[in-house]
């Protein structure tokens, strides 16, 4: 086997022939069109199989993938590294499954061709598949013909990624014995599309780290709605602004109180980028731990618009606050320039709750807050939205509500069986569905509870 070291540099590049660029597919001209790392993967195997070489493999290492970035010895004994997309032939990744699975990570040890081209940062050009390889694939597939045919390698290439001066991973290209071996060319000419794959690749990883953190954190958030409640039934829906959006302003709750109460919140801080997702956060947890306090519903919201006043971002955030008491039969309402919460009794229709006070959004220490309260007699829809659901370029905001208040009857009555444990959640995606879609872009949210008054 011969092993060279790259030799061209990198300013040797557009002396490479346009020919020998022509190999690759029109797939190389999708690398880095979108932010994902095994589309990214795809892409590039595409762009080099079959017409470049017979079959290639994209790996990566798999601390890099996992982001652990501390100092990594300059010649380990071994590396792990994980296979990110393959091709063989015209097949897809299906039709070799058995033998090379996607996402699986494999040991190299120091004296393999892969470890050294990652150790080197050089070009490893072979004139066939290396003793490890060849072991690895006998015993995961000793009678399978796919095997005998990648062991045929009559010229290997291996690739590195490198990514600001350092390894990430490398790109594996095999050709058989009925073609020409790769040469020290079209080697510059793989390296330049891993140059360009590996940037596009960096940005897949982060973008996919901070998505992560965006659903993790949103995943934390989310009130423990299933959790069974005295005479109470929850229910939430959520669609945040934007296809990529997943944290923004809105924020809803569901709160134990003493004495077998429920309070519910649903509130909107301004924005939705991390400015305002920053600011739900924080007044959603001031709610908590007011509600911890036991206080009652105005003093809570009084003590939250001094909460939202020192906090940046937090000023101009608006939210209805109810606390459900189903032994006094109380629903009892706080809002802070927040549209108001809808309710259905056992026989219809829905409507909008005029609050004693609609009340200013929080932070701008308007005094106190008046509470509404309702006495309510039979089985109870509430439903409490952020003005998402509400607002339109096309109508007015009342508009919105009597839409919303409609599409709410609407829902009820096409329930077969309310008592059954779907119901509820289903109500919620049908009213999100008929939200309007036109080019208004805010966070919907909604909160609905069924509220049943317990025997005195």
């Amino acid at each position: 086997m011969r092993n060279t070291e790259r030799t061209p540099p990198d300013d040797a590049l557009p002396a490479v022939p346009l020919r020998r660029r022509a190999h690759f597919s029109p797939a190389a001209d999708a690398i880095g069109s979108e932010l994902d790392l095994h589309l990214t993967g795809r892409h590039v195997v595409h762009a080099l199989a079959p017409g470049f070489c017979d079959a290639a493999s994209v790996y990566l290492l798999q601390r890099w993938i996992l982001e652990e970035e501390g100092r990594v010895p300059a010649d380990p004994p071994q590396i792990e590294a994980r296979r990110l997309a393959v091709r063989i032939g015209a097949d897809t990744a299906e039709d070799w499954e058995h033998l090379l699975p996607v996402g699986e990570v494999l040991v190299f040890p120091r004296e393999t061709p892969y470890a050294r081209a990652i150790a080197s940062g050089q070009t490893q050009l072979l004139d066939g598949v290396d003793r490890h390889t060849s072991d690895r694939l006998r015993r995961t597939g000793r009678d399978d013909a796919g095997v005998h045919a990648l062991l045929r390698t009559a010229s290997f290439l291996i690739v590195p990624l490198r990514l600001r001066g350092r390894a990430v991973g490398f790109v594996a290209c095999t050709r058989g014995p009925g073609r020409e071996p790769f040469t020290r060319g079209e080697a510059v000419a793989v390296e330049s599309l891993g140059g360009r794959a590996c940037v596009a690749l960096d940005n897949a990883r982060r973008y996919e780290r901070e998505r992560r953190t965006a659903l993790a954190i949103r995943r934390s958030l989310l009130p423990d709605t299933g959790r069974a409640f005295p005479s109470c039934r929850v229910a939430h829906g959520c669609l945040p602004a934007g296809q990529e959006d997943v944290i923004g302003g809105d924020w809803y709750d569901v709160l134990p109180r003493t004495g077998r109460r429920v309070a519910m919140i649903v509130g909107d801080a301004m924005g939705h980028g991390p400015e305002s997702a920053v600011a739900m956060i924080q007044l959603r947890t001031a709610v908590r731990t007011l509600a911890a306090l036991d206080i009652g519903p105005a003093e809570l919201m009084d003590r939250l618009d001094t909460v939202a006043g020192d906090t940046p971002g937090a000023s101009f955030a608006t939210c209805i606050y109810v606390e459900w008491d189903a032994e006094a039969h109380t629903c009892t309402l706080v809002g802070a320039g927040h549209p108001p919460p809808l309710v259905r009794g056992p026989d219809g229709p829905a409507e909008r709750i005029s609050l004693v006070s609609a009340g200013l959004p929080l932070g701008l220490g308007s005094g106190r807050y008046e509470p509404t309260v309702l006495h309510l007699t039979g089985p109870t829809l509430l439903l409490l939205y952020s003005d998402g659901l509400v607002e339109s370029r096309t109508a007015d905001i009342d508009q919105g509500i009597a839409r919303l208040a409609a599409a709410l009857d609407t829902g009820a009555d096409g329930i077969p069986d309310p008592a059954h444990p779907k119901a509820l959640p289903s109500l919620c995606r049908r009213l999100l569905a008929d939200a309007p879609s036109d080019e208004v872009r805010d966070d919907r949210t909604l909160l609905l509870a069924e509220l049943t008054p317990g025997k005195n």
